[in-house]
């Protein structure tokens, strides 16, 4: 077994999969515009026997997901997922006007990085996945178990009506992905580190509204602005209290950030406060206990200044107000074997590290199947004009992914028949 799966991850040719990731990046794919992106992944699919079968299956006009399935039903299954869609590039036009790096979709190579919108967020994860099937075909091999792939649109924020995860939604309400798979990788970057855990959240929208009146007669307003600093305070004393709880090893703290905030008149007393707020979960909580304490603080500061509220819980994707936290044993076969993949491939023991983010695993995981985020690149430099990704790092993942598929569901010769 061991021999076949270095043999699969030897296979990984770097110039192909550096073209594939540099094609990927020059396909624009902004949500929710994911379409043409969809097609070219699809053709790639298509192209490779690897693949036994691949379709395409809109979840609303012009916006499809693409599902991909390899090997054979006689060893564990997998499923490896990623996301079609990337953020806009405003930020990346204004920062790089003018200069060699003024493309967003350049798929600019410098000094051993891929540049471009995209490129990491995520689709090297996509094309790693391609290339990794690829390998087991181009070694003669294929995968004993069976090995799908779901790429879905609309898992990026940012643009109007995008964010709600409208992609793995239909995928799972449609039950066209199998709930006995046994393990699960999505393809957000993690810097090849092993991401077992990941933060949950909730975005609230918060509008405190008042009666506006001239500066001069402030008796006769009731001052929104004022209700509204009275909510930030309270709202910053909950995140300090909610940092004095445990710590969780692989995610830190539980905490809110003040995102943004609007009021102010035209030489009035301010009848309208408004508000943002970001709250990060750990698995230990839920989603439904975060969003009372919210609304219980601003029904609090509401009553005590007379002024009225609403609460908006504008961000939901596995859940009606937010996205759930998400854990994963990390002595769990799956985690392990990868685990072992990674020291197989790099000679270096894996880091088993929790996401400073939110993506779509929860829905794989209320579904019954268990999983990791695994892939090159940072996500620090993602959704910002900086995004890139290293050249030997991406061969490196997708080598380490080649050989943890050999090694998790089986790997075999491909029958070789004899012509007639």
């Amino acid at each position: 077994m061991t021999s076949m799966a270095n043999r699969a991850a030897d296979a990984v040719d770097p110039e192909a999969l550096v073209q594939m990731v540099r094609d990927a990046t020059g396909i624009p794919s902004v949500t929710p515009n994911e379409r043409d992106f969809a097609n070219w992944v699809h053709e790639q699919m298509q192209a490779s026997s690897a693949f036994v079968r691949s379709r395409m299956v809109e979840c609303a006009p012009g916006r499809p997901n693409v599902y991909g399935t390899a090997g054979t039903s006689s060893g564990r299954s997998l499923l490896l997922a990623g996301h079609l869609d990337t953020v806009h590039v405003d930020d990346w036009l204004e920062h790089w006007e003018g200069t060699s790096k003024a493309d967003p979709f350049g798929a600019h190579l410098i000094d051993g990085e891929i540049w471009g919108r995209g490129v990491t967020d995520q689709k090297a994860g996509i094309c790693a996945s391609i290339e990794a099937l690829r390998a087991f075909e181009r070694a003669g091999l294929r995968p004993k178990g069976t090995v799908s792939t779901l790429f879905v649109c609309d898992e990026e924020s940012g643009q109007p009506g995008s964010g709600v995860s409208q992609g793995m939604r239909s995928a799972v309400q449609n039950d066209l992905i199998d709930v006995d798979t046994d393990f699960a990788i999505y393809t957000e970057p993690t810097t090849s580190a092993i991401y077992s855990a990941q933060m949950g959240f909730l975005i609230a929208d918060i509008t405190v509204e008042g009666v506006s009146a001239y500066f001069g007669k402030p008796e006769l307003g009731i001052d929104a602005l004022q209700a509204g600093h009275k909510l930030l305070s309270r709202l910053w004393e909950h995140s300090a209290e909610l940092r004095t709880g445990d710590a969780h090893d692989l995610l830190g703290d539980a905490f809110l950030l003040v995102t943004s905030v609007r009021s102010g008149g035209n030489i009035a007393v301010p009848g309208l406060f408004e508000m943002s707020l970001i709250r990060k979960l750990l698995p230990r909580e839920t989603l439904e206990q975060a969003a009372q304490s919210i609304e219980t603080i601003v029904a609090a500061v509401a009553a005590e200044n007379t002024v009225k509220y609403e609460v908006v819980f504008s961000a939901p994707r596995d859940h009606p107000v937010g996205g759930t936290p998400d854990e994963i044993n990390v002595e769990h076969p799956g985690v392990q074997t990868l685990a072992e993949s990674i020291r197989a491939t790099t000679g270096l023991p894996a880091r088993i590290e929790g996401a400073p983010y939110w993506s779509e695993k929860p829905f794989l995981r209320e579904l019954g199947i268990p999983g990791v985020y695994f892939a090159a690149g940072d996500i620090a430099t993602c959704h910002t004009p900086f995004e890139r990704l290293s050249v030997d790092e991406l061969v490196s993942a997708t080598r380490t992914l080649t050989h943890f598929i050999a090694e998790w569901c089986g790997v075999e010769e491909i029958p070789q028949y004899p012509n007639h």
